[in-house]
């Protein structure tokens, strides 16, 4: 097994495909035979739902506040070589659990440090899509950063601000932080919008635009109704396409 790579995947614009990413890549990891943890962070607990986990009771939002352990919070997913800590109902209200709590950023970073054993190659953390104590402490344990962005204009605006959060992230609480990359998503080839945004990314946020991209795809709309990720509701569709080759650029060269 190679080093453990943590990447937090985080937007703060709904329709990102930030969710969808996060569900897919962590199954085509798995399928590439990566060990991978998925931690769902965002109290929608879309991605948790998605691979069939409904009302797990307080488990995530114990282990921020109280004195749980992760290995108690773990399950199993359908889906071989991949973990995952779901999402909590009550996990909006983790915010004022922490509020007089010194270092509330570091607290995930501190419990999953605390595991002896971790057997993964990645850990993937599927962010809220607001930048609050949750994300900051998928940002703190994180080592990278992967920004899905829908290949539309106005998500260009949205992208600026959230990297200038990153920044600061970086100067005052984890200078290791890097981006893996910005993901173009839900690229419609067939027009010249889509394509005219997913050049200016590339252009204006050079060496840090993934080279895969996500093209619109109906099946990945479909795949969370029926709980499965992509590459089980339908692994030969162009959603499951991209996102392999999504895992195969993460890896790298083996």
């Amino acid at each position: 097994m190679g080093q453990l790579r943590i990447i937090a995947i985080v937007n703060q614009k709904g329709g990102s495909g930030k969710t969808t990413t996060a569900v897919n890549l962590a199954a085509t990891l798995a399928e590439a035979n990566k060990k991978v943890l998925l931690i769902d962070l965002d109290p929608q607990g879309s991605a948790s739902l998605w691979y069939g986990f409904k009302d797990k009771g307080k488990g995530l939002y114990n282990l921020l506040t109280e004195d749980e352990r992760p290995e108690n919070v773990i399950e199993k997913t359908s889906v071989p070589n991949l973990e995952m800590i779901p999402s909590s109902v009550v996990l909006s209200g983790v915010e004022k659990a922490l509020a007089n709590e010194v270092a509330a950023e570091s607290t995930l970073k501190t419990k999953m440090a605390n595991m002896a054993n971790k057997p993964w190659d990645y850990i993937l953390i599927d962010c809220p899509p607001t930048l609050g104590i949750l994300s900051l402490n998928a940002l703190t344990m994180a080592e990278e950063v992967l920004v899905p962005v829908e290949a539309h204009v106005m998500a260009l605006h949205g992208l600026v601000q959230l990297l200038k959060t990153i920044n600061v992230v970086q100067q005052r609480l984890n200078p290791g932080l890097k981006i893996a990359g910005i993901l173009p998503c839900r690229v419609d080839n067939r027009t010249k919008h889509s394509s005219e945004v997913v050049q200016q990314l590339r252009t204006r946020f050079e060496g840090k635009v993934c080279n895969s991209v996500i093209r619109e795809n109906i099946r990945l709309a479909e795949a969370p109704l029926h709980v499965k990720p992509i590459t089980v509701y339908d692994p030969n569709c162009n959603g499951a396409k991209d996102y392999r080759q999504l895992a195969v650029e993460l890896i790298g060269p083996t």
